[in-house]
């Protein structure tokens, strides 16, 4: 049996997941998977900074910041983080990423995005901050945890896991990323003001 030569362009474009593969932040690639999850075009997509996935530009720089040291020291990133599709609409998605040069993690990397929404849709009226919170109380982390990687207190970040479980109706920490998890609320979603 003959073995037929790996494509690796149609590898990449027929990938399960969304990839993107980028330079200073700035997409020079993608396919087709990542397009139809922000809901918008290749064309659209190709030469534009993040910036344009994220709920707003303080947290596409905050996050940047946070990146940078991470991928520095491990080669690799990931969250789940609420982004904007082209249409407006937020989602959680899961971003995992590995940059080509562990020196300078900006240069160059490729990244994967995986839709969350069908999981864990966005219900509740959130500020830049309490979507920071809310994403790093789902992976389990402790207010201090929180508190290092977001470089604030961990009493600020127990204000914001407070003003989470009042929105969410939740009375305990594992009631709100129960309700988190569910999505919470019957609320549209509406992107609160962006208070850091």
């Amino acid at each position: 049996m003959a073995v037929t030569p790996l494509d690796y362009r149609q590898a990449f474009e027929m990938a399960p997941v969304g990839l993107v593969v980028s330079h200073r932040r700035v997409m020079i690639d993608c396919n087709e998977q990542v397009c139809d999850m922000f809901r918008t075009s290749r064309e659209l997509m190709m030469g534009q900074s993040f910036q344009i996935l994220y709920p707003s530009a303080d947290e596409f720089e905050r996050l940047g910041r946070r990146i940078a040291p991470i991928m520095g020291a491990h080669g690799l990133y990931s969250d789940n983080r609420i982004m904007k599709r082209a249409n407006g609409e937020m989602f959680w998605c899961h971003v995992m990423g590995r940059a080509f040069n562990r020196e300078d993690p900006h240069e160059g990397g490729v990244w994967s995005f995986e839709d969350l929404s069908a999981l864990r849709p966005v219900r509740a009226e959130l500020t830049a901050r309490e979507r920071e919170v809310a994403a790093h109380l789902l992976e389990g982390m402790t207010s201090k945890e929180i508190g290092r990687g977001l470089g604030i207190s961990h009493r600020t970040v127990e204000i914001y896991r407070t003003r989470l479980m009042r929105k969410y109706g939740a009375d305990s920490s594992a009631e709100l990323v129960q309700k988190l998890l569910a999505g919470g609320s019957s609320l549209d979603i509406v992107l609160g003001p962006d208070d850091t």
